[in-house]
């Protein structure tokens, strides 16, 4: 299974356009230091090609590119679809091999992206009930694209033991969500109880080799379910918003705690990092905010985070399972 990590920043990127604090600051200082909003892209096809004119087309390059899907769309899609080859479109003039989307849940920074697809003949979504409800009746989505393009929507449906669809038409990868929260974008006023399924963990698995990656860049809580799925899986990507449970008070972007804002910290006595340090998987953090001390490449915290096994992912980093 062959992934690209596409962003790995929290919302607002690095840097943040109205926001002077330190990781902006350097981030504009040392261009090296920038993110794009957390995102990643999955093969879902490889080894074959979707249409005949891909097939003649990849036999020319000597391999096959495959069909890709893009799970989240942040408004940096066009930049990073740029910066990543097998993203890039052709031989035809509007012939990409971006097949679709796939949604952890509906925040802006996840979903703004989809918009800029909207010259494509068409592409599928698949995510939560409440998440496709969200984007159709408080963004109005369905509305705005259907001019222009045309959205298949398929439902993610989160269940005590996830069952996995089909991803792409040759099945080789499938995927399954693990639910982590009930927080729903600022957007989605409430009209009706909470939802579990609004925040999602993207289990994504290659049907052939048994190899899978867990991709959570927002986590709220820490279920059984979840701990579970980090035990099965190969790779783990997940929420690294925040170094401490204080961060955004401390740093005076929220009066509320990071978990209290919806994403577990890192550090800490109830940190993730503890609770991944065991596992056998390879374990990453993305979705950075520019708040925490990792945007820094000199942070002592990179020192300690490699003590206990873990790692920042990159910006186009390239993960084969």
């Amino acid at each position: 299974m062959l992934l690209r990590v596409l962003g790995t920043a929290a919302g607002g990127g690095l840097p943040q356009w109205n926001c002077a604090c330190p990781g902006c600051a350097g981030a504009r200082a040392h261009p090296h230091r920038r993110r794009r909003h957390a995102s990643l892209a999955v093969c879902a096809d490889q080894g074959r090609a979707a249409h005949d004119q891909d097939r003649a087309y990849d036999k020319r390059l000597g391999h096959d590119r495959g069909r890709w899907y893009l799970v989240n769309v942040t408004p940096d899609i066009g930049d990073q679809i740029e910066e990543t080859p097998e993203l890039r479109p052709g031989p035809g003039p509007r012939q990409s091999p971006v097949a679709g989307v796939i949604l952890t849940d509906a925040e802006l920074d996840h979903t703004l992206g989809i918009a800029r697809l909207r010259e494509a003949d068409g592409f599928e979504i698949h995510a939560t009930a409440p998440v496709r409800e969200a984007l159709l009746d408080r963004l109005r989505l369905g509305d705005t694209l259907d001019p222009y393009t045309h959205l298949e929507w398929r439902e993610l449906s989160p269940e005590a033991q996830p069952r996995p669809q089909p991803l792409g038409t040759s099945g080789t990868v499938e995927i399954a969500a693990v639910p982590v929260s009930a927080k729903r974008p600022r957007y989605a006023v409430a009209t009706g109880p909470d939802e579990p399924t609004w925040v999602i963990a993207l289990r994504l698995r290659e049907a052939a080799t048994g190899r899978s990656l867990l991709y959570a860049p927002a986590l709220g809580h820490w279920s059984d379910d979840f701990q579970e799925a980090v035990e099965e899986a190969d790779c783990v990507i997940l929420d690294g918003t925040f170094w401490d449970d204080d961060e955004p008070v401390r740093a005076k972007i929220s009066a509320k705690t990071a978990t209290g804002m919806g994403h577990l910290p890192i550090a800490g006595p109830n940190g993730t990092a503890r609770r991944l340090a065991g596992v056998r998987a390879r374990c990453l953090y993305t979705h950075l905010n520019n708040t925490n001390p990792l945007v820094d490449p000199g942070a002592p915290q990179h020192e300690l985070l490699g003590r206990w096994g873990l790692e920042v992912a990159a910006d186009r980093m390239v993960i084969e399972l």
